[in-house]
């Protein structure tokens, strides 16, 4: 039996498609459709990656994934690279667990802010309520004194008449 990345690159080429073709339509790097194809597969990413970066490569090429992905597998096992990947995998997933759950901000400094936030609202509101109302009122006092400062003139406009000055209006009159 020929060994599995000697038959995935005799199937690539084949097809005449390039690496730089499966690269650009996959966005794998080529770096690691080299690795694939050359059997080296301590350079590849563990775990899904692993597996996604054959799948792609043979979506590419239009190759049956089930049969090829259980030959993969069986040149991994025979390889000796099939085990290692998966513990760190594991001890990756955990410490971003544990990361995630120390890093996150504690939800009474959340709440802190909102309330903080809501007061300043609140203010805001009453500060514009208070200038608000305190024009309206000066408003009216400004209306109240102007007419209390026409009802006077009207009243002294009408004293200032010639008959209240000693003036007699018929006076004026030639006899």
């Amino acid at each position: 039996m020929e060994r599995f990345c000697d038959e995935l690159r005799w199937e690539r080429e084949q097809r005449n498609v390039s690496i730089e073709t499966i690269c650009a339509v996959t966005k794998i790097s080529s770096r690691y459709v080299e690795a694939l194809e050359s059997g080296d597969y301590a350079e590849l990413p563990g775990g899904v990656f692993r597996k996604g970066i054959l799948r792609g490569y043979l979506n590419v090429l239009g190759l049956d994934e089930a049969s090829w992905v259980e030959k993969f597998e069986a040149s991994l096992r025979a390889s000796g690279n099939a085990g290692t990947h998966t513990e760190n995998w594991a001890e990756f997933a955990e410490n971003v667990r544990r990361t995630r759950v120390s890093s996150r901000p504690q939800t009474g400094v959340r709440w802190l802010g909102v309330a903080g936030m809501f007061a300043l609202l609140l203010l805001a509101g009453w500060l514009i309520w208070t200038l608000v109302l305190h024009r309206r009122m000066e408003f009216a006092q400004r209306f109240r004194d102007t007419g209390s400062v026409q009802r006077s003139v009207s009243s002294n406009s009408a004293s200032a008449s010639p008959a209240a000055n000693g003036h007699d209006t018929n006076s004026s009159i030639a006899p």
